[in-house]
């Protein structure tokens, strides 16, 4: 056994580059079953960011089966997904370059169905009995703020009809298995799908129109989640009226709880064609739920109600499709990259399909997370993961301890993974420790959780990012001299929250996140244009609360250096917010950099930009924390550096 030489935490040498982490993996998404087919779509750093759709046939053979130019994915709710959909070997798929609708036949060739015309499609259906797409559209008229929403028909001649409107947002069309009824979700301003929605179900007519709707379960306190008919025309759908996402089905106009569970069976609907089950056979349900934040998989007998755990490696379960005794989903784990993983229930044995990418790090060199539950307020709790630094050639000085990144997941509505992330341990093989914090508010602990954010944004997720790093601090875990908290989106306005609100960390990270409310209000998109009513307020004497919760009205109370990272082609946070508190940090004099990047919007997805923005956060870091890093790190411009280390 090689002795570990004493370096400086942060300066410890790392075989995870920046550059591998930015090159060499893939975001794996959408999955589909088409036959003995399997189908998914996998975002590709390294050719600009492009989602191909890819299969595997037969033969064991990955093909890229989407044409070389496309670039399947879909901009509604300007998070998209469900943008594409196979049968009998053929493909349609929204292409961002142009928003249309392309069709590609079994010969190979693709041709473009619908016009363009400023709309957007996700939720992509084949309708075979009626030659025709269903999918939920989008459009963008000029003059009109707002973009108009329903659910339409695209028939093979490229005619597009309306089969419903009348709300604010639709998702989750579905057919059953015979053609002949079609049920989906709606939901209207100020609810946010994970709040309130609707299920309806209504029969297709012999002209491919919907006949009359019946509404059957939601409201404005109950999230409907993934309606699906089973092999026998039955309705399942998932529902969070108990408090917890669970299964339910329609039978006989009776609403039937399958399984009781204080678990997750749904997740926040950010995207479009997101699936926590399926059907193996008429009898067979196979689930995905999560239990303190780790996913776990399950057969139900729906017949008996017998609950049978299937028993993998994975913490981390999306995009779950099943078949014919086969079930496909996207598994993340602790030592392993996310792959696509499969399951033949009769010879109970989990398959890799494709692995997105290899870690080669070596076991030994990967920091595992750690389960905390912090106490916070009164007598609550928050939920998070806590990864120690880890590298098998280095050990930092007996008398210091490691610097601390608090890492915000987005949404606020969201959830960070216990799955083995390359960007974790590209801090702690270099010495850092990680604190990823699920805080008040976030999915994947039920609604009563996910709701004691609502009009508290700003307040109880900073007090429990505080809280934490406090916490890890005492235990002597880390260096409280040397916390650092960064985030994105949404965590990126509750980092700059906290590092305005709160004397708690020595630098912050902002990765296009928010420091206005006000403007956020004012400018953001449709889909998230009345969050803010819910986890803010909206009743008049609630309004101040834009004014008292944002950062940039009290930039003179932000004393310690930052870095702002943000896409100039972001249609969610205006890049204005990032240059608004940029301009009063350099006039305040406080220590501050900004890495625009003119071709990302919301999230970046090209492996350039990935790779300059993590590079930019540790160089960052290692001047306000005072260590060399091993890595030769571009330099950047940070203003106002003085007193900071030279290093």
């Amino acid at each position: 056994m090689l002795e570990r030489k004493i370096v400086p935490y942060g300066g410890w040498s790392s075989s995870l580059s920046a550059k591998r982490i930015a090159d060499d993996t893939v975001s794996l998404g959408q999955l589909c079953l088409d036959g003995s087919d399997v189908y998914w779509n996998e975002v590709r750093a390294n050719d600009k960011g492009r989602s191909v759709v890819c299969k595997l046939g037969e033969k064991g053979v990955v093909e890229d089966f989407s044409p070389p130019n496309s670039n399947v994915r879909s901009r509604v709710h300007e998070y998209g997904g469900g943008a594409y959909c196979v049968e009998r070997g053929e493909l349609w798929y929204s292409d961002v370059n142009d928003c249309r609708v392309w069709h590609k036949s079994r010969d190979g060739t693709a041709v473009p169905i619908t016009s363009g015309k400023n709309c957007r499609y996700a939720d992509l259906v084949r309708d075979p009995n009626q030659n025709q797409l269903i999918a939920v559209s989008e459009e963008h008229i000029e003059g009109i703020k707002e973009p108009y929403n329903r659910l339409i028909g695209i028939r093979d001649t490229g005619e597009v009809v309306t089969l419903v409107e009348g709300a604010d947002f639709y998702a989750s069309p579905t057919l059953s298995y015979d053609g002949k009824w079609l049920s989906w979700l709606s939901w209207d301003h100020p609810c946010m799908p994970w709040d309130g929605t609707l299920l309806w179900r209504a029969p297709i007519e012999n002209d491919g129109s919907v006949g009359e709707r019946v509404l059957l379960a939601g409201g404005f306190k109950e999230s409907i989640f993934q309606p699906t008919f089973a092999p026998d025309g039955t309705l399942f759908f998932v529902s969070d009226q108990s408090g917890w996402w669970n299964l339910y089905r329609l039978r006989a106009n009776n609403i039937e709880l399958i399984l009781p569970l204080e678990a997750e069976c749904g997740v926040p609907q950010w995207n479009c064609g997101l699936s926590t089950y399926g059907f193996a056979s008429e009898h067979l349900v196979v689930i995905s739920y999560i239990v303190d934040g780790l996913s776990k998989l399950a057969t139900v007998d729906l017949r008996t109600s017998a609950f049978s755990p299937i028993h993998s490696s994975f913490v981390d379960i999306s995009g779950l499709k099943a078949a014919d005794g086969r079930v496909i989903f996207v598994g993340g784990s602790l030592l392993k990259l996310p792959a696509v993983a499969s399951i033949n229930l009769e010879a109970n044995k989990i398959d890799i399909i494709y692995q997105s990418g290899e870690a080669n790090l070596g076991v030994s060199n990967i920091s595992r997370p750690i389960p905390v539950s912090i106490p916070v307020g009164e007598d609550e709790t928050t939920h998070g993961f806590f990864y120690q630094p880890q590298n098998d050639s280095y050990v930092g000085p007996l008398d210091a301890l490691p610097p601390l990144i608090v890492k915000c997941h987005g949404g606020p509505t969201g959830q960070t993974s216990a799955a083995l992330n390359l960007k974790t341990q590209y801090w702690t093989t270099r010495g850092f420790a990680v604190l990823d914090v699920n805080y008040r508010g976030s999915s994947g602990y039920g609604r009563a959780y996910r709701e004691k954010l609502n009009g508290k944004w700003g307040l109880v997720d900073v007090e429990d990012c505080v809280s934490g790093a406090n916490w890890l601090a005492a235990k002597g875990w880390v260096d409280k001299g040397r916390m650092a908290i960064s985030g994105n989106s949404a965590g990126g306005y509750t980092t700059l929250c906290a590092i305005t609100f709160e004397e708690c960390f020595a630098a912050g990270a902002s990765y296009y996140g928010i420091g206005d409310l006000s403007e956020l209000a004012k400018e953001t998109h449709k889909f998230e244009s009345s969050y803010l009513d819910i986890l803010i307020g909206s009743l008049p004497e609630e309004n101040s609360n834009l004014s008292d919760r944002s950062p940039i009205k009290f930039v003179e109370m932000l004393t310690c250096p930052v870095i702002f990272f943000q896409g100039l082609d972001d249609k969610v946070v205006s890049p204005a917010q990032a240059e608004a508190m940029v301009t009063a940090l350099r006039k305040n004099g406080i220590p501050v950099a900004y890495l625009p990047f003119s071709d990302e919007g919301h999230g970046f997805r090209q492996s350039e930009n990935i790779k300059r923005a993590l590079e930019g956060e540790l160089y960052f870091y290692s001047r306000v924390f005072g260590f060399q890093p091993a890595d030769n790190v571009p330099t950047l411009s940070i203003e106002n550096a003085r007193g900071l280390s030279n290093k």
